[in-house]
């Protein structure tokens, strides 16, 4: 067999199945990352959305037999909506992250890769291959630093110079010794934009991220945001892009090449107020194919309240009061709690007042403290 040949025949195949960028390095042991690792584990500094086995993310030969090289892939997404819709006042809407636009990328990245095992199986029969992305248990972005796809920004998202940072990742651990390519040098210079530009100082410094700070990890958890997040968040429902429309190397970047990542800006940019009461059915119907839905639509309804107190709007008060009295959820009339005595107003007021006398549950009954708090 010529694993020359074979590489060559791989990029070419890639290209055609809307793979948008190719590298290949050793299945050798990340041991730089697991330093780091562990590091971040002592700080706390962790999402626990991660694989728990330090030793499973960095070693390819716990994941696969006698690995002899990882093949990383990159697909571009949209950084602009090509038809904008207004939030204003009355018609106020939320936003979800650029890497949540268009079909769950899992799916995108899964159905690249497994046609990518297709035809190497058929080229090299017996061939060990595994796949993962992003809930893998290898770094996304240490395989593609690695193999040459990108550099790792101070914003910890690997960036091209193609596609900036605007690029879902994925790989495959193979038992073919493909050559490995040349890891990029990093281009991040002196420059500090994304540190400045993250709203929380979740950026502790460039390449380490404190995600327990992050808006992105935040607006996935689903108990109560803390209180000195709660106005950072904006009309944020899922993600935060700050620290990448801040890289001057994505300047300009804006990249349409697949129908499956189009946004639908009715989805991806939606009103809030009819949020506020959605069924489960409703919430599946409408996100159920974005990866902003994965951890299910209370996270999403206890955002949209917040993003409606960012926006102080009057309108939604009606809709809050009665989430309020009638949600089952002590997290969603907590916040919505709060979100009324932001937004202000004599209704708001009454309400929790009322609530005041009827609730019973401690940690919204808290929060009602805090929306009165802001009558004082």
């Amino acid at each position: 067999m010529d694993i020359k040949q074979l590489k060559q025949e791989v990029i070419a195949y890639s290209k055609q199945i809307g793979i948008d960028k190719i590298g290949f390095t050793t299945a050798n042991t990340f041991d730089e990352l697991k330093n780091r690792l562990i590091r971040q584990q002592e700080l706390n500094f962790q999402s626990g959305f991660e694989e728990p086995d330090i030793d499973k993310r960095v070693t390819p030969s716990l994941l696969l037999e006698e690995p002899r090289s990882i093949i990383s892939i990159a697909v571009a997404y949209p950084s602009k909506m090509k038809i904008r819709v207004e939030s204003k006042n009355g018609e106020r809407r939320g936003i979800f992250c650029r890497a949540s636009w268009g079909m769950d990328y899992h799916t995108i990245i899964r159905d690249r890769l497994k046609k990518l095992e297709d035809f190497i199986s058929a080229k090299v029969p017996g061939a060990r291959l595994k796949s993962m992305v992003d809930t893998g248990e290898l770094s996304d972005r240490a395989v593609a630093e690695r193999a040459g796809i990108g550099w790792s920004g101070k914003n910890c998202s690997i960036i091209t110079p193609e596609f900036g940072s605007y690029v879902y990742l994925g790989e495959m651990i193979t038992s073919i010794p493909f050559a490995p390519d040349t890891p990029m040098e990093d281009q991040c210079g002196s420059c500090t934009k994304c540190l400045d530009a993250c709203p929380t100082g979740a950026l502790v410094q460039g390449g380490q991220i404190n995600a327990q700070r992050c808006i992105g990890f935040l607006t996935q958890t689903k108990g109560f945001v803390p209180d000195e997040f709660r106005d950072k968040i904006g009309n944020r429902i899922y993600g935060c892009d700050s620290c990448q429309t801040a890289c001057p190397v994505n300047k300009g970047k804006d990249f349409h090449f697949h129908h499956e990542i189009e946004p639908d800006p009715e989805v991806v940019k939606p009103l809030l107020i009819p949020i506020l009461k959605m069924s489960n059915r409703e919430f599946k119907e409408r996100f159920g194919n974005l990866a902003g839905s994965w951890r299910g639509k209370k996270p999403i309804q206890r955002n949209a309240i917040i993003a409606l107190a960012h926006f102080k709007d009057e309108t939604a008060v009606p809709q809050l009061i009665d989430v309020m009295k009638s949600d089952s959820r002590p997290v969603i009339r907590g916040t919505v709690a709060w979100a009324l005595g932001k937004i202000g107003g004599e209704r708001a007021l009454a309400a929790l007042k009322e609530a005041k006398e009827k609730e019973i549950d401690l940690e919204v009954q808290l929060e009602i403290e805090k929306g009165l708090k802001f009558f004082s």
